[in-house]
């Protein structure tokens, strides 16, 4: 069976070289890695308010 599916690229890996990217490219991936954080700092933000909810019903 043939396979000539095409694997996606990584938007950014950390510790990747950068001297063969763009201004262009640097840009979007610091938008892509902004966004990330953003993301990363919603979850937290929700994982904290469920544990101060559960130590309020449970008075720790």
């Amino acid at each position: 069976m043939d396979d000539d599916r095409v694997l996606p690229v990584p938007a950014h890996e950390l510790g990747m070289a950068l001297d063969t990217l763009s201004v262009d490219e640097l840009q979007q991936r610091i938008g892509l890695l902004k966004d990330e954080i953003a993301r990363l700092e919603a979850a937290i933000a929700t994982k904290t308010a469920s544990r101060s909810a559960a130590d309020a019903v449970f008075k720790f």
